[in-house]
């Protein structure tokens, strides 16, 4: 079966796909996107008529792609045999279009100008030493945070983020963020409110000397317009965000900011409940013609396009390019190659915390509602003396009020059940806190990813093997952080504190510490090193963009959500600006 040929065909509809749609159809572009989910809406699914119910959404986790349809194998080391993981783990997509942007808390951030020049920041301080020590694999973005703000912006605006600048046009500013890079404009909705979990926070980390701040969340503070003429409203702190759709249309995600304009453009289409199995090339190679998918009768469908862009997970970007046979598959013994390269994950550590005879009232909250430093993120401390590089932003959040999660958290030596644990959970509900430093990664030389050569999927094609585990400088990074986390919560007046350190052990698939795993399709200036050039074209058929986390080439202590979407907004810009009048390779290699 082969349908009609498109201008565009794009694979996968979250929040890389949805920002592109919308940028090419505005373009004039015929745009086809494809979706493994089903069709998703918030008045249909999760209106305010729907109940809040934690078993369903929190704990049985409804939103999300279930781990049958998105199985991987996993090892540490290339000498282990790698298994599959059949569990949700920290592979926690979206089960429909939309995709994770649905169902995320919200957290909006950029990155530091540091993360996009993480190799030759690290050389110009620290020495060649530093950046080469036979483990990392350091690469630099091939852009700069500065190439990228602009794009940030329209990302900013079109999901109505709120926050405080920190740094506007090179001048600081109070209450935001010192350690941001310079941004044009404020946020384009004020902050959310300041909750007590904050209050503690915010005057410890005054008194250690540190610069607190609130998140910037797409969690929105007032009723807001964007760019796109959506109206959302103003968030209600109900607390259900991660994991749960927003009836009130207060949360940023796809169908919220985008979909209702999006959906009215004659020149859109999507097919739902479709899994796209390979990038169709062209006889000599060096273009495609399209892409094949199974449609949910399990028909093979072709559809032809101009124009390929993958838009996907990342375990999904790289499976389709090498399966596709687009690119070179890396090898780690030789670290040639490029498909699969620089996989990372973040390296969290933290510390958990009781207070005594406090109203800390929990489940008044929003999903990336929370205050945060950055004294200890990135490079933005001198690491001269210490045995890593990099950092964690250090936070807190105001969303942990649902009360099965919240079983968990009594101090240690609780009963775990009977009127003991009563006792302990009514005490110690009003009274938790957590301290959580959400830490970058540094690619290593054995983290990659590849076609498994024992399993394959249920139309036939293998599955993704995983091969990762933490490198030495982030261990020493999260156990740096988890004690500063400490110092921390004593400022912050914790009568009980317990840290933890999750890359204290092997990296594990099943250990949800984070669910922010990027590179696999990197970026960059040299195609003997990255995937795709600095627009996110394949160096090796131009007409292919692959969109998303995949492009990474470290992960930063933030959240990727504002980065995937700036990145994508410059691509789909660049294809219409530029690659539309006269296609070939954007970038010279």
């Amino acid at each position: 079966m082969k349908r009609p040929k498109a201008d565009v065909v794009v694979i996968g509809l979250g929040w890389s796909g949805s920002l592109m749609c919308e940028e090419l159809t505005r373009a004039g572009l015929n745009v086809v996107a494809i979706d493994r989910g089903p069709w998703t809406d918030t008045s249909t699914h999760t209106p305010p008529a729907v109940d809040a119910d934690e078993l369903r959404w929190a704990s049985r986790k409804e939103l999300l792609r279930k781990p049958r349809d998105l199985t991987t194998t996993f090892r540490n080391t290339v000498d282990q045999i790698a298994v599959p993981q059949r569990d949700f783990g920290v592979y926690e997509l979206g089960g429909g279009v939309g995709g994770a942007g649905f169902h995320w808390a919200g957290m909006a951030w950029r990155f530091s100008p540091w993360d996009f020049q993480v190799r030759s920041k690290t050389i110009e301080r620290y020495g060649l030493k530093r950046a080469e020590d036979g483990e990392m694999q350091l690469q630099d973005w091939g852009i700069t945070y500065d190439e990228l703000e602009p794009f940030y912006d329209r990302w900013e605006r079109i999901a109505g983020i709120s926050g405080k600048a920190g740094n506007l046009k090179g001048e600081i500013q109070s209450e935001g963020n010192p350690f941001e890079g310079p941004r044009q404009r404020d946020y384009p909705t004020p902050p959310l409110k300041t909750l007590r979990m904050m209050e503690l926070f915010n005057k410890g980390a005054k008194d250690l000397g540190l610069h607190p701040f609130t998140i910037p969340v797409a969690n929105i503070s007032q009723a807001y317009v964007n760019p796109l003429g959506v109206s959302m409203g103003p968030c209600t702190y109900c607390g259900f965000c991660l994991y749960y759709g927003c009836g009130n249309y207060s949360k940023s995600s796809p169908q919220a900011c985008i979909f209702p304009t999006l959906m009215r453009r004659e020149n859109f289409s999507v097919i739902t409940e479709a899994c796209v199995t390979r990038i169709n090339k062209s006889s000599d190679g060096k273009t495609a013609t399209g892409v094949t998918y199974i449609d949910a009768k399990g028909n093979e469908v072709e559809q032809p396009a101009d124009i390929i862009c993958s838009t996907a997970f990342i375990v999904d970007n790289v499976r389709l390019l090498l399966t596709s046979g687009i690119g070179q598959p890396y090898d780690p013994r030789t670290q040639e190659g490029v498909v699969g390269r620089n996989f990372s994950f973040q390296t969290v550590s933290g510390a958990d915390m009781w207070f005594e005879d406090d109203q800390i009232n929990p489940f008044i909250g929003a999903g990336g509602l929370g205050s945060q430093i950055d004294d200890y993120n990135g490079d933005n401390f001198d690491h001269s003396e210490l045995d890593f590089i990099g950092g964690a932003g250090i936070l807190t959040l105001s969303r942990d009020g649902q009360p099965i999660a919240k079983a968990n958290n009594i101090p240690p030596g609780s009963p775990r059940w009977g009127s003991g644990f009563k006792k302990a959970y009514s005490k110690y509900y009003q009274n938790y806190g957590t301290l959580f430093n959400q830490g970058c990664s540094m690619p290593v030389k054995g983290g990659y990813m590849d076609l498994d050569p024992n399993y394959r999927d249920k139309f036939g094609v293998p599955l993704i093997r995983l091969t990762y585990d933490y490198a030495t400088s982030d261990r020493n990074m999260a156990k740096f952080t988890m004690d500063r986390s400490v110092e921390l919560a004593k400022a912050m007046g914790a009568a009980q504190v317990s840290p933890f350190n999750f890359a204290a052990k092997s990296f594990s698939t099943a250990v949800v510490a984070s669910d922010h795993v990027i590179g696999g399709a990197v970026m960059g200036a040299d195609p003997k090193t990255s995937a795709v050039n600095t627009y996110l074209q394949s160096w090796d058929c131009h007409n292919v963009f692959v969109v998303g986390a995949s492009a990474f080439l470290n992960n930063a202590g933030y959240n990727p959500t504002g980065t995937v979407g700036a990145l994508a907004i410059r691509t789909a810009q660049a294809i219409h600006q530029t690659y539309v009048k006269n296609p070939g390779a954007l970038v010279e290699g």
